[in-house]
C-alpha cells in the first residue's frame, strides 16, 4: 500500500497508523506500572508503607506530574528542529523510562520505611515525568497527522488497541509469571523488581519503533512560527486555547471520573483478593479480558460514532459502561452473586470485564478524536496550533482528581481497619462489606456526573469541517510544512561516529 502525506485530508495507510499506535505499548505498560491497581497493595502490602503514607505519595507524585505535563506541551509546540517538534522529545525519552522504571520496582530493601518511601515517591516522580516527554508529543501528533474529522477516530483505534495490548498484555505476565505461586505469589517483592525490568525494556522499544515509524511525516506536520512569541503573547495563547468551552468541558469531566478512576484502580486488586477471592492466575484472565475487549472496542469506536455522532456515541457508551462496571459489586451487596466457592462468580466478573472494558475503550477512543477537534476550534479564536498544550491540559485535572481518589482509597482502607500485614485472602467479610459500602457510590456518582458534563461539548463535524475550511490557507495552521526531508535517525547517528 502506498503512503499517502500526513497533515491533510488524504487517508493515513495502515502502516503509518500501526507506527503510530505501537508507542502506546509504553503508556499502556505505564498505565498499569504507575497505576493505583498495582502501586498501592505493593506499596502497602509489599514494601510495608502504611496505607495513609502510600495514597498520600501516589496523590502527590499525580499532582507534580499534571503540573509539569503542561509545559512539556508548551514546550513541545514550540520546540523548531529538523526533526521537527515532537521527535526529538519522544526519541529523549526512550532511555529515561527505560531506567527509571527499573530503579523504581528495584528499591533497596534494608533502608529505614521513610528512607525507603522518599526514595519511591521521587523515582516514581521521576518515571512520571519521564512517561510523559513521550506521551504528552505523541497524543499531539495525532491531529497533525490527520485533520478529517473520522479518520482521527480510526487513528485513536489504533492508539488505544496498542495501549491496552500493552497494558494488559503486562498484567498477565505479571501475573501469571513474575506472581505467580511457583514464584511466592502477589507479595513476592524480588519478582516485581524483575518485573520492572522487563516493563522499562518494553517501552523503550515501543517509544523507539513509534518514534522510527513516524519520523517520515515531520516534513508534513505543522510548524510554529520562525519568530518567539513574547510574554504577553504567550500569555495569550495559552489563555486563549484552555478558555475553548469544548475543552473546559472535557476538562470538567475529566476532573469528575478522575476521582472514580483514582479510588477503582487503588481498590481493585482489594477487591479481587479479599471480596472476591480470586487468585493471581485469575486476575490475570480478567485482564485477558481486557486484552480481548480492545479488540471488540477498536471495532465499535469507528461505526458508533459515524453511525450517532461523536458526541451521542460516546455518551451512550460511558453511560452503558458504568452501570455495567458497578453491577457485580452492587449484586453483591444485594445478596444476588453466588458465593465465591461458585465458579459462576469467575464467569460473571470474566463477562462483566469483558463487556465494560469494550464499552469504555470505545467511549474513549471516541472523546480522544473529539479532544483532537478542539485543536482547530481553538487555532480559529487564537492563531496558533497548541496540540501539545491542549492535551496536557485535558489530562491536568483527572491526574490531580486521580491523586485524590487515591488518597481517598488510602482513607478508606484507614478507616474500616484494613490490616496491612494480613495474607492475601485472609481479611475479613465485614470489613470488604464495610468497604463496598462506602466506595460503591462515590465512584458511581462521580462517573455519572462526568457524562452529564459532557452534554455541554458543541464540536460537531459540520463546525469542525467550517475550521478546517476557515485554517486553509494559512501558514503553521492548515498548510502542510513544505519543509525539507529530515535527516533520518539511523544517518545522524552514523554522522556522528
Amino acid at each position: 500500500m502506498g503512503e499517502t502525506p500526513a497533515g491533510g485530508d488524504a487517508p493515513l495507510s495502515v502502516r503509518s497508523k500501526m507506527y503510530y499506535g505501537v508507542g502506546s505499548v509504553a503508556f499502556g505498560v505505564a498505565t498499569l506500572g504507575l497505576s493505583s491497581a498495582v502501586l498501592q497493595p505493593y506499596l502497602n502490602r509489599v514494601i510495608g508503607l502504611p496505607a495513609l503514607w502510600v495514597g498520600a505519595a501516589i496523590m502527590a507524585t499525580l499532582i507534580l506530574d499534571a503540573l509539569i505535563d503542561p509545559t512539556i506541551g508548551q514546550w513541545s509546540d514550540k520546540l523548531r528542529t529538523r526533526w521537527g517538534r515532537r521527535h526529538p522529545l519522544m526519541y529523549a525519552s526512550v532511555p529515561l523510562v527505560a531506567a527509571s522504571c527499573i530503579a523504581f520496582w528495584n528499591s533497596p530493601a534494608d533502608w529505614s520505611p521513610q528512607a525507603i518511601g522518599l526514595y519511591l515517591m521521587g523515582t516514581l516522580v521521576l518515571m512520571r515525568i519521564c512517561v510523559s516527554l513521550y506521551e504528552v508529543p505523541s497524543q499531539a501528533l495525532a491531529p497533525e497527522l490527520t485533520s478529517d474529522y473520522h479518520q482521527r477516530t480510526s487513528l485513536f483505534s489504533y492508539r488505544f488497541f496498542f495501549g491496552v495490548i500493552g497494558g494488559f498484555g503486562m498484567n498477565v505476565v505479571l501475573y501469571q509469571v513474575y506472581l505467580s505461586p511457583e514464584n511466592g505469589g502477589v507479595l513476592n517483592r524480588a519478582a516485581y523488581g524483575q518485573y520492572g525490568v522487563l516493563a522499562g525494556l518494553v517501552m523503550a522499544a515501543s517509544i523507539l519503533i513509534s518514534a522510527i515509524g513516524t519520523h517520515r511525516h515531520i516534513p508534513h506536520l505543522a510548524a510554529p512560527p520562525d519568530h518567539p512569541a513574547s510574554l504577553g503573547q504567550l500569555l495569550r495563547e495559552v489563555g486563549g486555547t484552555l478558555s475553548n468551552r469544548s475543552l473546559v468541558v472535557v476538562m470538567l469531566s475529566g476532573l469528575c471520573s478522575g476521582v472514580a478512576a483514582g479510588m477503582n484502580s487503588a481498590l481493585s486488586q482489594y477487591f479481587y483478593l479479599e471480596f472476591w477471592g480470586l487468585s493471581a492466575a485469575q486476575i490475570s484472565y480478567l485482564a485477558l479480558a481486557s486484552v480481548l475487549a480492545s479488540v471488540s472496542g477498536v471495532a465499535l469506536a469507528a461505526p458508533a460514532s459515524k453511525a450517532f455522532g461523536k458526541k451521542a456515541a460516546m455518551l451512550g457508551l460511558f453511560a452503558v459502561a458504568t452501570v455495567t462496571s458497578a453491577l457485580p459489586i452492587l449484586l453483591r451487596l444485594l445478596g444476588l452473586m453466588p458465593p465465591n466457592s461458585s465458579p459462576w462468580v469467575f464467569t460473571i466478573l470474566w463477562g462483566d470485564a469483558f463487556l465494560a472494558t469494550s464499552l469504555a475503550i470505545s467511549g474513549y477512543i471516541v472523546i480522544s478524536s473529539m479532544v483532537a477537534d478542539v485543536v482547530e476550534d481553538a487555532a480559529v479564536k487564537t492563531g496558533v496550533r497548541s496540540e501539545g498544550l491542549l492535551f496536557a491540559a485535558n489530562g491536568l485535572l483527572p491526574k490531580f482528581t486521580a491523586g485524590i481518589g487515591v488518597f481517598m482509597a488510602g482513607l478508606l482502607l484507614t478507616v474500616v481497619a484494613f490490616p496491612t500485614d494480613a495474607a492475601a485472602g485472609s481479611v475479613a467479610t465485614e470489613t470488604m462489606r464495610q468497604l463496598a459500602l462506602v466506595a460503591l457510590p462515590v465512584t458511581f456518582g462521580m462517573n455519572a456526573l462526568s457524562i452529564l458534563v459532557l452534554v455541554f461539548y458543541r464540536i460537531d463535524q459540520e463546525t469542525h469541517e467550517r475550521n478546517v475550511a476557515a485554517l486553509a490557507g494559512t501558514p503553521g495552521l492548515g498548510d502542510e510544512a513544505g519543509e525539507a526531508e529530515p535527516p533520518s535517525p539511523g544517518a545522524v547517528i552514523a554522522s556522528a561516529r
